[in-house]
């Protein structure tokens, strides 16, 4: 039995002047990489220090700028790694670390020792300040939970008086989704009034979702109810911490974004506690889908993918966005088709803009250029075969020419489930170019008979073939070679076959190339037709290999 009654809804914000659903992303907001710290303590096996070395070098590529290295008070291997990179000078001039820390006077007498050296700082403090907490955890009132953040901001206030560097104070009132608007505003407002920040040197306020309780949009309406009620707003930079609970926790930050959040912390791929932080990347190129600069080198997944993987010992799904294996991969027969449609046109439009159906971004402007877009399967349409042929092989089959080949490929899929390119290729070997039996075309030769009106045909060829592999040979004349191929053939095999179309390509440019001749044919015998194909350097004896191969298909001989 399922125990609805056990649940209640959590309480909604009443706030109709909300402006935010009417505002767009703009602008990327400071990011801050949480892996380290948050990420890092959700780990089965969390990373040693040479590896948080590695990653923290990692997220200084991807352009971080602020970094929580961990909770240096509390573990010994945090602490160590922070003084490495202090020590070894791994912290660019650019970047801030962030520590965590509670308000206890050893811990934070700890906290400043792993810092010294540093030229700027993030001191980040935290108590929980929500309902259920304040009633089951700590059993204290609103002033009691109060007096614990202006008491622990008042001692990093004395501590950072004293230390060389630059200190910025964040505020978390842990738990924020929680509590009450007019408390949370109430306890951090009196931490803004202790620290006495200004717009010169702002503090942060981060007002996290530590565990997703509803909606997006009642995030963003707490966000900016927050926003707009906040002393000297100049003076704070207004921070988000959305954890996934409940699986929204992109959204969640993006609408705190239009809400008024300036600043967003995460980690890679959404690592961390429960179903994980929100996930930065995903929600960078989510901008750089729309148009917007996310200021994060992010043109390289494929890097990040393989750093996550090996520190976090967490592999990527492979439906994650952007980063899974199979998210730029179409098996629907309708979406392939719609693909391989959108890419041509946007080829022979020389459009500068990327619009191609299913696919919002080009895979190759993050690194996935050399994964394979359409992958064929049971479930894989026609218009998917041929753009395997076309981006692999070069083969831009006709169109009438894609149902034919395609059912080769679905009868080959059903028994086997997914089919390799390389295995399409070869099944268009079997099929077409290799089919040789039971007549083979060997030699061609073509004499030009001259333009004259007493002519009835201008081409002379002679043919050299076997026949279920006795030799034979005819000479016959025509409007053209290929013409002339036909009739021959249609004495040779007494048969009345006609070509019905006829294409032709080059596979590949330069001299030395080959040319690829279709041939649409019908044997008006039985009214069955076929496509047959030939390949060779020169397109002529490529379209007669295409008509013996399109006899052949056709079990004429």
């Amino acid at each position: 039995m399922l125990h609805v009654d056990r649940y209640r809804k959590n309480p909604v914000v009443d706030y109709p002047e909300r402006e935010w659903p009417g505002k767009e992303i703009e602008k990327a907001p400071v990011w801050c990489s949480v892996d380290l710290r948050d990420g890092n303590q959700a780990l089965i096996d969390p990373m040693v220090v040479d590896e948080k070395v590695e990653f923290f070098e990692y997220l200084v590529k991807l352009g971080f700028k602020e970094i929580e290295v961990g909770f240096p008070a509390a573990s010994q291997i945090e602490f160590d790694f922070l003084r490495q990179l202090i020590e070894r000078k791994l912290i660019p001039d650019d970047v801030k670390v962030q520590v965590l820390t509670q308000c206890r006077e050893e811990l934070l007498d700890k906290t400043f020792a792993s810092i010294e050296g540093c030229s700027q700082a993030i001191v980040h403090i935290y108590n929980s300040t929500s309902t259920l907490q304040r009633d089951v955890v700590f059993g204290k009132s609103r002033e009691e939970i109060i007096q614990i953040a202006v008491d622990g901001t008042r001692m990093v206030k004395e501590r950072a008086a004293k230390f060389p560097g630059k200190i910025i104070l964040e505020y978390s009132p842990e738990s924020f989704t929680g509590t009450e608007l007019d408390f949370a505003l109430e306890i951090c407002t009196a931490v803004q009034r202790e620290w006495g920040p200004t717009a010169e040197n702002p503090m942060i306020i981060n007002l996290p979702s530590t565990v997703e309780m509803n909606t997006p949009n009642v995030y963003a309406d707490q966000i900016e109810w927050m926003n707009k009620h906040f002393e000297n707003r100049e003076s704070i930079i207004l921070s988000v911490h959305p954890h996934n609970d409940r699986g929204t926790g992109v959204a969640s930050a993006e609408l705190a974004l239009l809400a008024g959040a300036d600043r967003v912390e995460g980690t890679l791929f959404g690592n961390g506690e429960r179903t994980g932080n929100v996930d930065i990347l995903n929600i960078a190129y989510n901008m750089f889908s729309q148009g917007v600069d996310p200021k994060l080198a992010i043109e390289h997944i494929n890097e990040s993918i393989e750093i996550y993987e090996r520190c976090c010992k967490i592999p990527i799904h492979p439906r994650h966005p952007y980063a899974g294996k199979l998210v730029f991969t179409a098996f629907s027969g309708s979406h392939q088709d719609a693909i391989n449609k959108g890419i041509h046109a946007l080829k022979e439009r020389g459009s500068a803009i990327w619009q191609v159906p299913y696919l919002p971004i080009d895979p190759a402007d993050i690194g996935r250029e050399y994964e394979p877009i359409v992958r064929i399967n049971s479930q894989s349409g026609k218009g998917g075969v041929a753009f395997i042929m076309d981006t692999y092989f070069g083969f831009k089959l006709p169109k009438s020419m894609h149902r034919e080949f395609a059912a080769v490929i679905q009868k080959i899929s059903e028994g086997q489930g997914e089919v390799a390119p390389t295995q399409i290729m070869d099944a268009f070997r079997e099929e077409y170019l290799n089919k040789k039996e039971p007549i083979h075309f060997r030699k061609l030769h073509v004499e030009d008979l001259g333009d004259k009106e007493d002519k009835a045909f201008d081409t002379s060829v002679v043919v050299t073939y076997t026949n279920a592999g006795v030799e034979k040979e005819f000479t016959a004349v025509g409007n053209g070679p290929l013409d002339a191929v036909l009739r021959g053939l249609k004495q040779e095999l007494h048969c009345d076959v006609k070509i019905l179309d006829y294409q032709e390509h080059a596979l590949q440019s330069g001299e030395g190339s080959q040319a690829a001749a279709y041939i649409h044919l019908l044997d008006a015998d039985t009214g069955r037709v076929t496509y047959g194909v030939g390949v060779s350097s020169n397109i002529t004896r490529a379209s007669v290999r295409g008509v013996f191969s399109a006899i052949n298909r056709l079990q004429i001989g």
